[in-house]
């Protein structure tokens, strides 16, 4: 069985959900062996960053994101051209993480977080978390 963590989104927001993960893989029980984190989504993603205790990071990030990729409507596919970015942006940021845990903890490294991002909020969104190990 896996876990799930509801989430609802702003328009385009970058979320530090890594509390929320840690939570989840102390419930688990699971001692040692890793944490798959998935999110069921097209036009959302999950990636480690740096953590940052200004909320600034996330931003500078989605910052560049649209600078590479902006929104536009002039896509090949048109069954919903409005949000083809944030497939892209999906695509490319990635729709799972799997980090380790060790000693019952979630294993980061001394800067790192775990960052849920929207490309087209707002939205209800999820995180499927799943803790293999013993």
């Amino acid at each position: 069985m896996y876990q799930t963590i509801q989430l609802t989104t702003g328009p385009m927001q970058a979320l530090d959900i890594t509390e929320k993960v840690r939570a989840c893989v102390r419930e688990s029980g699971v001692q040692n062996g890793i944490c798959v984190l998935f999110v069921p989504h097209t036009t959302a993603a999950i990636s480690l960053g740096k953590r940052d205790a200004e909320g600034k990071v996330g931003e500078d990030f989605q910052g560049e994101l649209d600078r590479v990729i902006p929104l536009r409507a002039n896509t090949i596919h048109v069954e919903t051209p409005f949000d083809a970015a944030g497939h892209i942006k999906s695509s490319i940021v990635g729709v799972d993480i799997t980090p380790p845990i060790c000693d019952g903890e979630l294993v980061l490294g001394d800067d790192q977080a775990v960052y849920f991002y929207e490309f087209d909020g707002p939205r209800p969104r999820k995180v499927l978390v799943k803790c293999y190990g013993k």
